[in-house]
């Protein structure tokens, strides 16, 4: 298994891939679809619940406050989230969000070889070059539905990071496929950071404790609009727990956001998302029904958004933005172009809207260049 740092080391150059014109460009890994916001445009970058919080929330979080002038206490929440996947506590460690996970993996272990399977969310691998560890990328393929093949994965790799559902293709794997990836001597991050936006979650791997070096990373973001309150956690074997919880400052979550995990992994609170889920799956696919017939859906979405692969996508990016809609350029994950766009499934209203205008961007097609005033036509000199 990857040993534990000893020592700070440097941070690895990196590479870009070619876009889809050919072109080869650095990539820009901690570009994330709230950088595509501004104020006016609809959000279909951001793979948030829209909107606050829910009204039960939002009075936790107004108590929670309250009892802010105190340091927190973990323990409740940790419980609390241990009990809700079927863990003992010290295989449950308390993260502000995701990111702050593989941040804390990274600092951790010292990998001999990492493996981070693409197109998926990029901080991992940046978290990863940020300690100095070279990272290996193992690409799934488009003509594949970037399925994942376990048997594809590098052997030899003591450390192997995915995603699923995966961020950016709403791709989701067999949980079969992704245990099989587990083995004696290798950490298994999985990001699951999605995997409350599938009805039943019937792929999780949060509960398999019997899994030798499995690391789950979950969040709270998605389902309870929650990404500035910064809530997530980690579940795997007691002694990486430990060796994470090392790399962390004393008092790492904040007291709502302690109370915030209390409250969302109760049986009514989970019972209450896997609802959200499901009507998620019927928003996802009046979205599908409603894209013009030039665009193509790329794998078979599973999750709280899609992946499109559009003729001009930067155009047609640059232009939806022209018209007030937001969405997330895909060139920057490996393994993807400048065509593709990741889009937010939000209520029915608002993707046939958006429908509408991507359809209308495809018709009309680019403008047509102004000949130059001091430039006489070839014909008439």
């Amino acid at each position: 298994m990857s040993e534990p740092a000893k020592e700070p080391v440097g941070t690895a150059p990196f590479r870009g891939r070619p876009t889809s014109a050919g072109e080869e460009v650095q990539a820009d890994l901690h570009h994330h679809g709230d950088a595509e916001l501004a104020p006016g445009l609809v959000d279909l970058a951001v793979n948030v619940r829209a909107g606050a919080p829910p009204p039960w929330l939002r009075t936790v979080l107004h108590t929670a406050l309250d009892d802010s002038a105190a340091y927190p206490v973990a323990a409740p929440a940790r419980a609390a989230v241990a009990a809700a996947h079927g863990r003992e506590p010290a295989e449950v460690l308390l993260t502000a969000g995701a990111a702050e996970a593989f941040v804390l993996l990274a600092r951790a272990l010292r990998p001999r070889k990492a493996v981070v399977v693409h197109p998926s969310f990029t901080e991992p691998e940046a978290a990863l070059r940020a300690a100095g560890h070279p990272v290996t990328r193992h690409l799934l393929q488009a003509e594949d539905g970037y399925r994942l093949d376990p048997a594809a994965v590098a052997e030899d790799a003591d450390l192997v990071v995915l995603g699923n559902p995966t961020n950016p293709t709403s791709v989701l794997h067999p949980a079969a496929d992704v245990a099989a990836l587990a083995r004696p001597g290798r950490v298994l991050l999985v990001d699951e950071a999605f995997a409350d936006t599938v009805p039943g979650e019937p792929e999780s791997l949060a509960g398999r404790g019997d899994l030798p070096g499995l690391l789950v990373v979950r969040s709270l973001t998605k389902p309870w609009g929650l990404a500035g309150l910064r809530v997530g956690y980690a579940l795997g074997p007691a002694p990486l727990i430990a060796a994470m919880a090392d790399q962390q400052p004393h008092w790492p979550v904040s007291t709502p956001a302690l109370a915030a995990l209390t409250a969302c992994t109760s049986p009514a609170a989970r019972s209450e998302a896997d609802a959200a889920a499901r009507d998620l799956a019927s928003w996802r696919a009046a979205l599908l029904d409603e894209l013009p017939t030039d665009v193509e859906v790329e794998g078979d979405p599973r999750s709280s958004f899609v992946l499109l692969r559009v003729p001009e996508g930067p155009r047609v990016r640059q232009t939806l933005r022209e018209r007030g809609w937001a969405v997330r350029r895909g060139d920057t994950f490996p393994g993807l172009t400048g065509d593709h766009l990741r889009v937010a499934v939000r209520d029915p209203g608002t993707s046939r809207a958006f429908a509408a205008a991507l359809a209308a961007i495809l018709a009309a097609g680019p403008p047509t260049p102004r000949a130059s005033p001091d430039r006489v036509p070839e014909e008439i000199r």
